[in-house]
């Protein structure tokens, strides 16, 4: 079968670099940050751009895995981080991508339990089909897609990509 691909790995890395820019330029008054990548490949994307955002500033970031039931975001959401160290923080959600914004937009209101300083997005992809009123302050690329069809982010070593189906 062949895969429609809409990103291939060097897209993806300049678009990685790209976002760990534009957040250093939002956050460059900040001493530390704190990533939150929703559980797989948000959190992978989450580590990527802290490893850029390692080499190019100064900042001090921190990584959180957040937990999401993503059929049921309703359900309880937990954090690999307690609520104490992200209190007062400035925060950046990231997930690979916004579909119908429910993951993004159940992740923002668990977040918004505590006192923060800033409160940013990221996803790598932003497919326009939004439930909620919830938008991606940092995007790789924006689709404008059926709802029918769906975008995968593959993410490999060497090989990452992704690709509408």
């Amino acid at each position: 079968m062949q895969l429609n691909i809409i990103l291939n790995h060097q897209q993806i890395e300049y678009k990685i670099k790209r976002i760990a820019y534009q957040i250093y330029e939002t956050f460059a008054d900040e001493e530390e940050i704190l990533l939150a990548g929703i559980t797989n490949n948000g959190y992978i994307l989450a580590e990527k751009i802290a490893a850029v955002l390692k080499e190019i500033s100064s900042l001090k970031v921190t990584l959180c895995e957040v937990k999401i039931d993503k059929p049921h975001p309703f359900n309880p959401i937990t954090t690999s981080v307690p609520k104490e160290l992200y209190s007062n923080k400035s925060i950046i959600l990231i997930d690979d991508v916004l579909n119908s914004g429910t993951t993004l937009i159940y992740g923002v209101k668990h977040f918004l339990e505590v006192p923060l300083k800033k409160f940013k997005t990221v996803v790598l992809v932003d497919r326009n089909h939004k439930k909620f009123p919830v938008k991606a302050d940092f995007k790789g690329i924006s689709l404008s897609t059926s709802s029918k069809e769906h975008v995968h982010v593959v993410f490999e070593a060497d090989n990452s990509y992704a690709y509408l189906v």
